[in-house]
């Protein structure tokens, strides 16, 4: 029984796990991945374009962002995103998985209207800011990627204190919305280091849980990080303005 489990482990629908591969066929898997994060950022960007073209959703989403909508507009969020990730992780087609990814990626531009919309023209350095915090997330994002390739540890022990601390944030996010107090700088900066966290734990993940035809779920695990850092990068720039 426990050789069979092993199998499993090694072996899951006939594709080699990636650690267990030569490093041709580990650097193909890794190009693969990182190009569908990238691809998986300029779609975000197309479709933050696109509806922050419509001022009739502009509208919806800025009404959204006050008290216990704004619970709900995070729950519709979370539904989205989690069916989406289930959809990418459990089908192995993959027009399933683009599918699940561009539902994932929409999901995140609607959330994203109401901030963009604020330091885009509310702000004093808008554009600037915008360009500042991006620039900031992905050199963050380069790095802590880097750290996972350089040292080769396994940063799965980080899933737990992740769980944790996301749990937590939730539980935060609605007490303030509900009562009506600001979480404030530090909270952001906390969420800066939950989300760097997260990307240590799936650039781990490249190696230790995914396969050779799972550059998909792969990619959506790491652009959920990547927009949860930018998220809050933006949020303390916007908050030094």
């Amino acid at each position: 029984m426990e050789n069979s489990n092993y199998n499993q482990l090694e072996n899951v629908n006939n594709k080699m796990l990636i650690g267990r591969l030569d490093v041709a066929d580990r650097t193909a898997f890794y190009k693969k991945t990182y190009a569908h994060v990238a691809g998986g950022v300029l779609v975000f960007i197309l479709f933050e374009w696109l509806l922050l073209q419509s001022e009739m959703i502009v509208n919806f989403a800025m009404t959204m962002t006050q008290g216990w909508r704004w619970l709900i507009m995070l729950g519709g969020f979370m539904f989205a995103t989690n069916y989406a990730e289930k959809m990418a992780l459990k089908s192995p087609n993959k027009n399933t998985q683009y599918l699940a990814y561009g539902l994932y990626i929409l999901a995140e531009a609607f959330i994203f209207v109401p901030l963009i919309y604020i330091a885009a023209f509310y702000m004093d350095s808008g554009p600037e800011m915008l360009n500042q915090a991006a620039i900031v997330t992905l050199s963050l994002f380069t790095g802590l990627t880097a750290v996972v390739f350089v040292t080769k540890k396994d940063f799965s022990f980080l899933k737990t204190g992740l769980t944790i601390g996301f749990f937590v944030a939730i539980g935060l996010i609605v007490a303030g919305s509900l009562f009506g107090f600001n979480l404030g700088l530090w909270f952001s900066v906390a969420m800066c280091l939950l989300a760097g966290g997260s990307i240590l734990y799936q650039t781990s993940n490249l190696v230790n849980k995914y396969t050779t035809e799972d550059y998909i779920p792969a990619a959506l695990g790491l652009f959920a990080s990547l927009m949860l850092l930018f998220w809050y990068i933006l949020s303390i720039f916007m908050s030094r303005d």
